[in-house]
């Protein structure tokens, strides 16, 4: 399918979404984009994502409440629940990725996304969700030992939060492997830095991209 299909199939997409109007949503995603060929990781990227983020600049901007805003999200996360089933996956590579949103993060969308781009790969993910308290988080890194911790923080206010689950995780497991990401990292250039921790791309697929290169899948 070519980019400017892509481009009418995600308007639609959004146009679905902003109406509220779940079956006509999935039905796009089906009939207009798996039936006729589209792969999953595109609908992925190109329909859901890029959608949610033009959701989030209406958001933003007061165009829309955030009613709306909740009800657009949770037409994608109900897309993302069916499209699960038609995942492409690799063979197993023998890699734990534990994923999750840290303390008071209630946008998982992203963080949802990355993981079945992950299990698309071979690892064997778990995903904890959203708002995840770091305490907890914790005793869940110790009682997975998981090759890979990545963590997400989609808002700036709860970088403060992340910056308790790297140091808590930390002095829990110092040689355990951590990354992060999110839409925080676009608006705090440099975090990654900061925190001392690496930074794996701007989308699920970057992400994908960096694990293989680390662990050589």
């Amino acid at each position: 399918m070519n980019t400017d299909t892509l481009v009418a199939l995600r308007d639609s997409y959004l146009s679905a979404q902003l109406a509220g109007n779940r079956r006509e949503a999935l039905r796009l995603l089906v009939d207009e984009g798996l039936l006729r060929g589209v792969p999953v990781p595109s609908l992925h990227l190109e329909v859901i994502q890029k959608a949610q983020w033009e959701i989030g600049r209406l958001w933003q901007e007061n165009h829309i409440s955030v009613a709306q805003e909740h009800l657009a999200t949770a037409i994608s996360q109900l897309a993302l629940s069916h499209l699960y089933r038609h995942l492409q996956r690799d063979p197993p590579n023998g890699r734990t990725v534990l994923l999750s949103c840290v303390e008071g993060e209630l946008h998982e969308l992203g963080a949802r996304m990355a993981s079945d781009f992950l299990e698309m790969a071979g690892f064997d993910v778990r995903f904890l969700g959203a708002n995840v308290p770091t305490e907890h988080l914790v005793r869940e890194v110790v009682g997975t030992r998981p090759d890979l911790l990545a963590l997400s923080v989609t808002m700036t206010y709860h970088v403060p939060a992340l910056r308790k689950a790297v140091v808590a995780v930390r002095e829990t497991l110092p040689l355990l492997p951590m990354v992060v990401g999110g839409l925080a990292f676009t608006w705090m250039p440099g975090l990654e830095a900061d925190l001392g921790v690496p930074f794996f791309g701007k989308d699920a697929r970057e992400l994908v991209a960096a694990a293989c290169r680390m662990f050589e899948v």
